[in-house]
C-alpha cells in the first residue's frame, strides 16, 4: 500500500505559495488558484485519511488561517502574518500525518 502524502507541508505552502504568487505576479486570482489547489490536495487526504468531520475541521481552519492573517498583516506585517497561519496550518500534523504513519 502505499504512503500517503504529508498533508501538514502541503498546506502550509498552499498559504505561503498562493501569497507570495499573488505578490510577485500581482495576480490575485493566480494566487488564489494556489491557494485552493493546495487546500483541495490537502484536504482530499485528511478525507481519505481522517475521515470527513477532521477534514472539514481542518479545511475550516485552512479558510479561518487564510482570512485571519489579513487582519493580523495590518498588526505584524504581510510575510510574518503568513508564516504565522502557516505554523498554524501545519498542526494538522497532529491530527493526521502522525497518525497515518
Amino acid at each position: 500500500m502505499a504512503r500517503s502524502l504529508p498533508t501538514a507541508p502541503i498546506a502550509a505552502a498552499g498559504l505561503v505559495g498562493g501569497y507570495a504568487t499573488a505578490r510577485f505576479t500581482k495576480k490575485r486570482p493566480l494566487g488564489g488558484a494556489v491557494l485552493a489547489v493546495a487546500g483541495a490536495a490537502a484536504a482530499t487526504q485528511w478525507t481519505r485519511t481522517r475521515g470527513g468531520k477532521v477534514a472539514g475541521a481542518l479545511t475550516g481552519a485552512y479558510v479561518a488561517a487564510f482570512a485571519g492573517s489579513h487582519p493580523l498583516a495590518k498588526k505584524v506585517g504581510a510575510w510574518p502574518a503568513v508564516f504565522g497561519v502557516a505554523g498554524v496550518v501545519a498542526a494538522s500534523y497532529v491530527l493526521v500525518d502522525r497518525k497515518a504513519a
